[in-house]
């Protein structure tokens, strides 16, 4: 991983879209400090294209697409998008599963998220759980003490034995039915809200995280950086960010942002 300073000047000039983890990449501590969101705001003021994609859930991506400076919102690693259109005051909303299967999924989450209780102790159902359309959230050190990792490694296995993917954030093992991830998603935003195929123009959109649920952006997107925590993570990490700042979480989207407006 290079430093954020070694990125390009050319590079930066020919990117028309921002793309960014929520949790300890803009956050600092579960905290949206001033100067993150006031570093959010100026890429979108500048003319870039700025799409939140996160793992967080349904609930509040509804209130990020309305009232943060975005352009759209891809939420619950790749489950739906959300895209409001100020003018018309309308929120597009479109979901891989419909009703129907979101419904038969979460009798099985809930099933799984008992067997997780029961067999990792410590561990908890995420506090944004109610808000969530689409996956199961298992806290293991958000709003609970840390977990060691061999109880973060039991938590993937027992979604991963139910037949559910799961994958890890900085905060909570996402788990969930259906073969999408933040990537796939992103790619169907773009083509259906922006008529925009990334795979045609990947060398013009930016990525930046912080942790393994990420792998897949990390590993498509050339111009790919990670926040300084990133590197807690490197030794599971197969597909590494191209750059990573000298700072962590939310400082170091601050860092981020100020390197590419420069």
């Amino acid at each position: 991983m290079k430093s954020i300073s070694e990125f390009p000047t050319e590079d930066r000039q020919r990117l028309k879209s921002v793309f960014l983890d929520i949790d300890e990449t803009l956050t600092t501590e579960g905290r949206l400090t001033a100067g993150a969101y006031d570093a959010l705001e100026r890429l979108h003021d500048s003319g870039l294209l700025v799409v939140p994609i996160t793992g967080r859930p349904a609930g509040w991506c509804d209130h990020i697409a309305r009232m943060w400076p975005v352009d759209a919102v891809v939420g619950e690693n790749g489950a739906f998008f959300f895209n409001y259109d100020q003018k018309e005051r309308r929120m597009a909303r479109h979901f891989f599963f419909d009703d129907k299967k979101r419904q038969e999924d979460r009798i099985k989450l809930n099933t799984i998220g008992e067997q997780i209780l029961s067999e990792v102790p410590g561990t908890a159902i995420s506090a944004d759980q109610a808000y969530r359309e689409a996956d199961l959230a298992i806290d293991f050190c958000e709003d609970v003490a840390p977990l060691p990792e061999e109880d973060i490694a039991r938590i993937v296995q027992i979604f991963e034995s139910a037949g559910a993917t799961a994958k890890i954030s900085s905060i909570h093992v996402n788990g969930w039915f259906g073969d999408y991830d933040k990537l796939a998603m992103t790619k169907t935003l773009f083509q259906e809200s922006f008529n925009i195929s990334l795979d045609d123009k990947k060398s013009k959109f930016l990525f930046i995280g912080d942790s393994p649920n990420d792998e897949p952006m990390f590993e498509y997107f050339p111009n790919s950086v990670g926040v300084a925590n990133v590197r807690d993570f490197a030794a599971g990490l197969q597909s590494k960010p191209t750059y990573v700042t000298n700072s962590r979480s939310g400082a170091g989207f601050i860092e981020f942002a100020n390197c590419l407006l420069s």
